[in-house]
Protein backbone atom coordinates (compact mmCIF):
# COMPACT_ATOMS: atom_id res chain seq x y z
CA UNK A 1 0.00 0.00 0.00
CA UNK A 2 1.08 3.68 -1.01
CA UNK A 3 -0.53 7.47 -0.59
CA UNK A 4 1.30 7.68 -3.89
CA UNK A 5 0.48 4.11 -5.91
CA UNK A 6 -3.66 2.85 -5.71
CA UNK A 7 -3.92 -0.99 -4.97
CA UNK A 8 -7.09 -2.93 -5.62
CA UNK A 9 -7.13 -5.35 -2.12
CA UNK A 10 -6.50 -4.63 1.60
CA UNK A 11 -3.36 -6.47 2.87
CA UNK A 12 -1.71 -7.19 6.06
CA UNK A 13 -0.14 -3.86 7.15
CA UNK A 14 -1.89 -1.04 4.99
CA UNK A 15 -3.05 2.14 6.52
CA UNK A 16 -6.72 2.19 5.70
CA UNK A 17 -9.93 4.53 6.24
CA UNK A 18 -12.82 3.58 8.36
CA UNK A 19 -15.36 5.83 7.11
CA UNK A 20 -18.70 6.09 9.48
CA UNK A 21 -19.78 8.88 7.38
CA UNK A 22 -18.41 12.27 6.12
CA UNK A 23 -18.37 14.01 9.51
CA UNK A 24 -16.87 10.53 11.01
CA UNK A 25 -13.82 8.65 9.77
CA UNK A 26 -10.74 7.44 11.31
CA UNK A 27 -7.58 5.61 9.92
CA UNK A 28 -6.91 2.10 11.26
CA UNK A 29 -3.40 -0.23 10.65
CA UNK A 30 -4.61 -3.73 9.08
CA UNK A 31 -2.68 -6.33 10.98
CA UNK A 32 -3.80 -10.10 10.98
CA UNK A 33 -5.60 -11.16 14.16
CA UNK A 34 -6.63 -7.56 15.22
CA UNK A 35 -10.01 -5.71 16.10
CA UNK A 36 -11.66 -2.63 15.58
CA UNK A 37 -14.39 -1.23 17.82
CA UNK A 38 -16.60 1.24 16.12
CA UNK A 39 -20.11 2.06 17.27
CA UNK A 40 -21.71 -0.32 15.11
CA UNK A 41 -20.13 -3.09 16.43
CA UNK A 42 -16.57 -4.84 15.84
CA UNK A 43 -14.63 -5.18 12.89
CA UNK A 44 -12.13 -8.47 12.48
CA UNK A 45 -8.84 -7.27 10.36
CA UNK A 46 -8.35 -11.21 8.85
CA UNK A 47 -11.87 -11.92 7.67
CA UNK A 48 -13.59 -8.73 7.09
CA UNK A 49 -10.96 -6.72 5.99
CA UNK A 50 -7.45 -8.44 4.62
CA UNK A 51 -8.12 -9.67 1.27
CA UNK A 52 -11.18 -7.80 0.79
CA UNK A 53 -11.25 -4.45 -2.43
CA UNK A 54 -10.85 -0.97 -0.91
CA UNK A 55 -14.48 0.78 -1.22
CA UNK A 56 -16.02 -2.66 0.33
CA UNK A 57 -18.86 -2.20 2.28
CA UNK A 58 -18.05 -4.11 5.73
CA UNK A 59 -21.18 -4.89 7.81
CA UNK A 60 -19.84 -5.03 11.50
CA UNK A 61 -20.60 -7.08 14.51
CA UNK A 62 -24.22 -5.35 15.61
CA UNK A 63 -25.29 -5.26 11.99
CA UNK A 64 -24.12 -2.10 10.98
CA UNK A 65 -21.92 -1.25 7.82
CA UNK A 66 -19.10 0.90 7.09
CA UNK A 67 -16.84 1.84 4.13
CA UNK A 68 -12.82 0.70 3.85
CA UNK A 69 -11.25 3.86 1.66
CA UNK A 70 -7.95 3.41 0.29
CA UNK A 71 -5.65 6.46 1.64
CA UNK A 72 -5.32 9.80 -0.16
CA UNK A 73 -3.56 12.63 1.35
CA UNK A 74 -6.98 14.57 1.37
CA UNK A 75 -8.21 11.92 3.65
CA UNK A 76 -5.01 11.50 5.93
CA UNK A 77 -4.99 15.32 6.17
CA UNK A 78 -8.60 14.95 7.91
CA UNK A 79 -7.57 11.53 10.06
CA UNK A 80 -4.28 12.08 10.79
CA UNK A 81 -3.00 12.03 14.40
CA UNK A 82 -2.42 15.72 15.30
CA UNK A 83 1.13 16.70 16.66
CA UNK A 84 0.69 20.23 15.57
CA UNK A 85 -1.52 22.32 14.11
CA UNK A 86 -1.56 21.50 10.59
CA UNK A 87 -2.36 22.82 6.81
CA UNK A 88 -5.86 21.99 5.47
CA UNK A 89 -6.75 21.44 1.46
CA UNK A 90 -8.26 24.93 1.17
CA UNK A 91 -4.13 26.39 2.32
CA UNK A 92 -2.48 23.32 0.40
CA UNK A 93 -4.70 23.38 -3.44
CA UNK A 94 -2.88 27.04 -3.81
CA UNK A 95 0.64 25.73 -2.08
CA UNK A 96 0.97 23.25 -4.84
CA UNK A 97 -0.57 25.26 -7.58
CA UNK A 98 1.64 28.54 -6.51
CA UNK A 99 4.45 26.21 -6.48
CA UNK A 100 4.15 24.99 -9.70
CA UNK A 101 4.86 21.51 -8.58
CA UNK A 102 4.53 18.79 -10.90
CA UNK A 103 5.87 15.31 -11.12
CA UNK A 104 9.56 15.46 -11.32
CA UNK A 105 10.05 18.47 -9.09
CA UNK A 106 12.27 19.19 -6.18
CA UNK A 107 11.06 20.34 -2.90
CA UNK A 108 12.33 21.68 0.61
CA UNK A 109 10.10 22.22 3.31
CA UNK A 110 9.89 23.23 6.98
CA UNK A 111 8.73 22.16 9.56
CA UNK A 112 7.26 18.78 9.27
CA UNK A 113 4.99 18.96 11.78
CA UNK A 114 2.59 16.74 11.62
CA UNK A 115 2.87 15.91 7.88
CA UNK A 116 -0.01 17.08 6.29
CA UNK A 117 1.27 19.47 3.74
CA UNK A 118 4.22 16.55 3.12
CA UNK A 119 1.66 13.83 2.05
CA UNK A 120 0.01 16.01 -0.27
CA UNK A 121 3.64 17.68 -1.74
CA UNK A 122 5.04 13.69 -1.65
CA UNK A 123 1.41 12.54 -4.05
CA UNK A 124 2.52 15.60 -6.29
CA UNK A 125 6.29 15.26 -7.08
CA UNK A 126 5.88 11.42 -7.24
CA UNK A 127 7.25 9.22 -8.91
CA UNK A 128 10.92 10.91 -9.83
CA UNK A 129 10.89 14.16 -7.61
CA UNK A 130 11.45 14.52 -3.99
CA UNK A 131 10.65 16.20 -1.10
CA UNK A 132 13.75 17.11 1.59
CA UNK A 133 11.53 18.32 4.48
CA UNK A 134 13.65 19.64 7.78
CA UNK A 135 11.78 19.33 11.31
CA UNK A 136 13.59 20.89 14.51
CA UNK A 137 11.79 18.65 17.17
CA UNK A 138 13.17 15.52 17.26
CA UNK A 139 10.41 13.13 18.16
CA UNK A 140 8.52 14.57 15.70
CA UNK A 141 11.04 14.12 13.11
CA UNK A 142 11.55 9.90 14.06
CA UNK A 143 7.71 9.79 13.83
CA UNK A 144 7.62 11.48 10.63
CA UNK A 145 9.89 8.94 9.17
CA UNK A 146 7.80 5.84 10.78
CA UNK A 147 4.83 7.35 8.92
CA UNK A 148 6.21 7.38 5.65
CA UNK A 149 7.71 3.86 5.75
CA UNK A 150 4.51 2.76 6.92
CA UNK A 151 3.32 4.96 4.20
CA UNK A 152 5.37 3.46 1.17
CA UNK A 153 6.79 6.54 0.50
CA UNK A 154 10.22 7.16 2.22
CA UNK A 155 12.11 6.50 -1.35
CA UNK A 156 10.48 9.97 -1.85
CA UNK A 157 11.43 12.15 0.65
CA UNK A 158 14.16 12.85 3.01
CA UNK A 159 13.74 13.75 6.84
CA UNK A 160 15.50 15.91 9.04
CA UNK A 161 15.92 16.86 12.23
CA UNK A 162 17.84 20.50 12.59
CA UNK A 163 16.86 24.15 12.74
CA UNK A 164 16.60 25.52 9.73
CA UNK A 165 17.95 28.80 10.67
CA UNK A 166 20.96 28.02 11.50
CA UNK A 167 22.13 24.82 9.31
CA UNK A 168 19.53 25.53 6.30
CA UNK A 169 17.82 22.48 4.60
CA UNK A 170 21.01 20.12 3.67
CA UNK A 171 20.98 20.72 -0.30
CA UNK A 172 22.36 23.39 -2.65
CA UNK A 173 21.05 24.92 -5.90
CA UNK A 174 18.84 22.02 -6.53
CA UNK A 175 14.94 22.55 -5.13
CA UNK A 176 12.05 23.95 -7.62
CA UNK A 177 10.35 25.51 -4.59
CA UNK A 178 10.77 25.86 -0.86
CA UNK A 179 7.63 26.41 1.60
CA UNK A 180 8.65 27.71 5.15
CA UNK A 181 6.05 26.92 8.19
CA UNK A 182 8.25 28.03 11.15
CA UNK A 183 7.95 30.91 13.79
CA UNK A 184 10.34 33.05 12.39
CA UNK A 185 10.50 32.37 8.26
CA UNK A 186 12.75 35.72 7.99
CA UNK A 187 15.78 33.60 9.34
CA UNK A 188 15.80 31.31 6.86
CA UNK A 189 15.29 33.00 3.56
CA UNK A 190 18.92 33.20 2.90
CA UNK A 191 18.92 29.49 3.24
CA UNK A 192 15.95 29.25 1.22
CA UNK A 193 17.86 31.24 -1.79
CA UNK A 194 20.71 29.04 -1.10
CA UNK A 195 18.40 25.46 -1.82
CA UNK A 196 16.83 26.71 -4.76
CA UNK A 197 18.44 26.21 -8.20
CA UNK A 198 20.10 28.78 -10.07
CA UNK A 199 17.18 31.03 -11.29
CA UNK A 200 13.18 30.74 -11.52
CA UNK A 201 12.94 28.45 -7.99
CA UNK A 202 9.50 29.75 -6.01
CA UNK A 203 9.25 29.98 -2.57
CA UNK A 204 6.27 30.14 -0.34
CA UNK A 205 5.84 31.17 3.97
CA UNK A 206 2.92 30.42 6.65
CA UNK A 207 2.41 32.61 9.03
CA UNK A 208 -0.52 33.31 10.54
CA UNK A 209 0.29 36.75 12.02
CA UNK A 210 0.71 40.17 9.54
CA UNK A 211 3.94 41.08 11.60
CA UNK A 212 5.96 37.72 10.34
CA UNK A 213 4.45 38.26 7.09
CA UNK A 214 5.80 42.25 7.03
CA UNK A 215 9.22 40.80 8.56
CA UNK A 216 9.66 38.08 5.85
CA UNK A 217 8.59 40.46 3.00
CA UNK A 218 11.42 42.71 3.89
CA UNK A 219 13.55 39.54 4.46
CA UNK A 220 12.61 38.81 0.47
CA UNK A 221 13.62 41.94 -1.27
CA UNK A 222 16.61 42.03 1.21
CA UNK A 223 17.97 38.59 -0.91
CA UNK A 224 16.70 39.89 -3.95
CA UNK A 225 13.33 37.98 -4.51
CA UNK A 226 10.66 39.23 -7.05
CA UNK A 227 6.98 38.65 -7.50
CA UNK A 228 6.68 38.77 -4.01
CA UNK A 229 2.77 39.08 -3.23
CA UNK A 230 0.42 37.41 -0.11
CA UNK A 231 -2.85 35.84 -0.08
CA UNK A 232 -5.63 34.91 2.59
CA UNK A 233 -7.46 31.79 1.35
CA UNK A 234 -11.24 31.80 3.10
CA UNK A 235 -13.22 28.74 3.42
CA UNK A 236 -17.20 29.32 3.03
CA UNK A 237 -19.03 26.23 3.00
CA UNK A 238 -22.98 26.25 1.38
CA UNK A 239 -25.77 24.05 3.34
CA UNK A 240 -28.02 22.44 0.39
CA UNK A 241 -31.45 22.05 1.89
CA UNK A 242 -35.02 21.96 0.03
CA UNK A 243 -37.37 24.92 0.72
CA UNK A 244 -40.89 26.02 -0.72
CA UNK A 245 -41.75 28.78 -2.11
CA UNK A 246 -45.27 30.05 -3.49
CA UNK A 247 -46.07 30.60 -7.10
CA UNK A 248 -46.29 33.91 -8.01
CA UNK A 249 -49.98 35.31 -9.15
CA UNK A 250 -48.81 36.45 -12.79
CA UNK A 251 -52.45 38.10 -13.32
CA UNK A 252 -54.19 35.13 -15.04
CA UNK A 253 -56.75 34.55 -12.86
CA UNK A 254 -57.55 37.97 -12.41
CA UNK A 255 -58.04 38.07 -16.41
CA UNK A 256 -60.25 35.08 -16.40
CA UNK A 257 -62.38 36.81 -14.35
CA UNK A 258 -62.91 39.56 -16.34
CA UNK A 259 -63.47 37.94 -19.77
CA UNK A 260 -66.01 35.68 -18.06
CA UNK A 261 -68.10 38.63 -16.97
CA UNK A 262 -67.14 37.37 -13.51
CA UNK A 263 -68.22 40.08 -10.86
CA UNK A 264 -66.11 40.67 -7.57
CA UNK A 265 -68.39 42.86 -6.32
CA UNK A 266 -70.97 40.03 -5.86
CA UNK A 267 -70.48 38.51 -2.24
CA UNK A 268 -71.74 35.30 -3.56
CA UNK A 269 -68.55 34.77 -5.44
CA UNK A 270 -66.34 36.27 -2.88
CA UNK A 271 -65.48 32.89 -1.96
CA UNK A 272 -64.80 31.77 -5.28
CA UNK A 273 -62.79 34.60 -5.59
CA UNK A 274 -60.72 33.72 -2.77
CA UNK A 275 -60.33 30.32 -4.12
CA UNK A 276 -59.03 31.02 -7.56
CA UNK A 277 -56.20 33.42 -6.35
CA UNK A 278 -55.20 31.13 -3.25
CA UNK A 279 -50.94 30.60 -4.65
CA UNK A 280 -49.70 26.59 -4.72
CA UNK A 281 -46.26 25.99 -3.77
CA UNK A 282 -43.23 24.55 -5.10
CA UNK A 283 -40.30 22.65 -3.43
CA UNK A 284 -37.03 23.25 -4.94
CA UNK A 285 -33.17 22.68 -3.29
CA UNK A 286 -31.45 25.76 -2.59
CA UNK A 287 -27.74 27.27 -1.13
CA UNK A 288 -27.30 28.56 1.66
CA UNK A 289 -24.45 29.53 3.71
CA UNK A 290 -23.45 28.03 7.07
CA UNK A 291 -23.78 30.68 10.06
CA UNK A 292 -20.08 30.41 10.92
CA UNK A 293 -17.59 29.55 8.63
CA UNK A 294 -13.85 28.74 9.61
CA UNK A 295 -11.98 32.46 9.84
CA UNK A 296 -8.36 32.92 9.48
CA UNK A 297 -5.73 30.47 9.17
CA UNK A 298 -2.62 31.78 8.09
CA UNK A 299 -1.12 34.30 5.39
CA UNK A 300 0.86 32.91 2.53
CA UNK A 301 3.57 34.89 0.81
CA UNK A 302 4.88 33.77 -2.36
CA UNK A 303 8.06 34.68 -4.40
CA UNK A 304 10.21 34.03 -7.24
CA UNK A 305 14.07 34.30 -7.15
CA UNK A 306 15.47 36.49 -9.68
Amino acid sequence: MSFVEYGDTIKDGDTAIVFLGHESMFPVKVQHGTVTQTKYGVIRHSTDLIGKKYGSKVTCSKGGWVFILHPTPELWTMNLPHRTQILYSTDISIITMMLELKPGSIVCESGTGSGSLSHALIRTVAPTGHLYTVEFHQQRAEKAREEFREHGVEHLVTVTNQDVCKNGFGVSNIADAVFLDIPSPWEAIGHAKSALKAEGGRICSFSPCIEQVQRTCLAMEEYGFTEINTLEILLRVYNVRTISLQIPDLGKAAEDNSSTGFDSSNPSNQGSLCTNLQQGTVQFKSGVPLREMVGHTGYLTFATKS
